[in-house]
């Protein structure tokens, strides 16, 4: 069950083994928000296996390995944060399906903002994505940020501008403290 959607929340509490959803457009600033708010082996970033994979990896290579990472990090209990546009209901649906058959909360992190500051954004990277896809990607994120509690996430923070993004606290719940095994002998 959901708990609703939280629209411009100031504090977001993140469960340790929780899998952690970045919802956005190219250049709506996920990566920032990631690198600012999240420990780096926890992030699975589809850029950044781009990066790692030699040649060109298709998107079907590139997303079966991301998705191989998390099921991974969920298997383990480890938080699992995609950092990827994650804007496909489908693709959503599939890691939400992780997440419960590892026992594992899902929620999502939704960076709706505006057109303009996305496409800015995108215009001074070294790598842009083209203005037609970003422009796709805000309108999927402005027609789905309204139903995302009902694809079974646990909770959904929405961001709808910098200043929401730039205010916002984090704080990842500690997880169980794992006890050393004792061996007896005798």
């Amino acid at each position: 069950m959901s708990e609703g959607i939280a629209s411009q929340p100031s504090r977001i509490d993140v469960p340790a083994d929780a899998l952690v959803l970045l919802i956005g457009a190219a250049g709506s600033g996920k990566s920032t928000f990631a690198g600012h708010h999240f420990v780096s082996d926890c992030v699975v970033s589809s850029d950044r296996l781009r990066a790692e994979m030699t040649g060109a990896p298709t998107d079907d290579v590139l997303f079966a390995e991301l998705h191989r990472r998390v099921q991974a990090r969920l298997a383990g209990g480890r938080l699992a944060v995609v950092d990827a546009t994650n804007t496909d209901w489908m693709w959503r649906a599939q890691l939400v399906a992780d997440a419960r058959r590892y026992g594992r909360p899902s929620m999502a992190i939704v960076f709706n903002l505006p057109a303009d500051v996305c496409l800015a954004r995108n215009a001074a990277r070294a790598r842009t994505v083209p203005a037609s896809v970003i422009r796709r990607q805000v309108a999927d994120v402005t027609r789905d940020v309204e139903r995302l509690d009902l694809e079974g996430f646990a909770t959904v923070h929405v961001l709808r501008s910098v200043a929401d993004v730039d205010a916002v606290t984090l704080e990842i719940e500690k997880g169980p403290v794992p006890r050393p095994s004792v061996n007896s002998v005798g």
